[in-house]
């Protein structure tokens, strides 16, 4: 073999070996899966953003950022929580049970049996 072809094959199998130690090309950092409720959800029809951390409920309108109503949330178990809702506006408060019933939705009804929907809100960036 001549030297030049050496240079190449001796080229290729460094690359081919490169890829297959595991260097290989990386997409960057994966999100991890959310899991549970804590995260940031919308209501279906997008009027208002709700935040679930640490028993804590927070929703703020979609259009001006005002927030709507607070409160708390307990675990049921690991895919139900009992929400208390104090509307900031009508100066109220309201209970929901919410079932996770999937990664990424709530379903929710009230103590007046009136019942919606949660979406999560994917993390942007």
């Amino acid at each position: 073999m001549n030297r030049f072809a050496s240079v190449v094959v001796a080229s290729i199998a460094i690359a081919v070996a490169g890829c297959q130690s595991g260097g290989g090309y990386s997409r960057g950092p994966v999100a991890p899966r959310p899991t549970g409720v804590e995260g940031t959800w919308v209501d279906a029809n997008r009027v208002a953003m709700s935040t679930l951390a640490a028993g804590v409920f927070e929703s703020i309108a979609t259009d001006t950022g005002e927030k709507l109503s607070e409160g708390s949330y307990t675990h049921r178990d690991a895919r139900t929580i009992d929400l208390t809702i104090n509307s900031i506006i009508r100066g109220t408060t309201t209970n929901a049970t919410c079932l996770l019933a999937t990664t990424n939705q709530l379903n929710c009804t009230n103590s007046a049996g009136v019942q919606f929907v949660l979406l999560r809100q994917q993390a942007v960036g």
